[in-house]
Formats: C-alpha cells, structure tokens, sequence
C-alpha cells in the first residue's frame, strides 16, 4: 500500500499553491479523494475558486497530509470518465447537503464542478 493510500481516510489536506498575480506560497485546507497513486480535489467554487487558478497557472504543488510535506503536479481533470470516478469517490466520503449560499448542489459538487488533480 502506498503512503497515499494509507492516508485516503484522512479528511483534509494542506495544499500549498503558488499565488498567480503575487508568487506567494498560499496553503489551501481542503478535501481530497485518492486513486491509486493520485490526489484528486473538487472546486465547490468553480472555475474562479483561487487554489484552482492558481494550480493552473503554476502546476507545482506541495500536499501537507499527515505532517508530512510531498511535491505534487496538479493537473486539471478533464476525461468524463475519469470525472465520474471522482465524483462516484468523493460522494462516498463526504456525504452533506450541498450549500445553498453558493448555488451548489450534492449532485453538482460530485459530478459537475471542475475537480484538479495532483499526482504525487
């Protein structure tokens, strides 16, 4: 088993992006899902979300995860399928309502808003 792998029940990570306008290091709390050997992230806000900006702009990432620091690559998720299989992931390990404040649905949230990936 990988260390990833043993870590996939964890329920939040630290990802640390660089700023697209300041270069800055920012570090972003967020859920994850994992399959095989790759951190998947859902964006709830969309494309504008800034981690999602930035990790697009620089695709060099470190993930924070049970004190442990790993350099990643993100890259957006664009293959239908292998967007279904994180919505299908993610649903199964984060079960809540959606939130109404940002027009967001369970269903959308699973399947529809953008989701990165970070291959560590």
């Amino acid at each position: 088993m990988s260390w990833l792998a043993a870590h996939a029940d964890d329920d939040c990570c630290d990802v640390i992006h660089t700023g697209r306008r300041s270069g800055l290091p920012r570090s972003t709390e967020l859920w994850f899902g994992v399959i095989d050997r790759t951190m998947y992230l859902i964006s709830g806000n969309g494309l504008g979300a800034d981690w999602y900006q930035n990790m697009i702009h620089d695709p060099v990432v470190d993930v924070v995860l049970s004190g442990r620091n790993i350099r990643g690559h993100a890259r957006p998720v664009e293959d239908d399928d292998e967007r279904r299989r994180v919505g299908d992931l993610m649903g199964v390990k984060y079960v809540w309502n959606g939130d109404e404040s940002i027009g967001l649905t369970y269903e959308d949230w699973c399947y529809e808003v953008p989701a990165m990936a970070i291959e560590l």
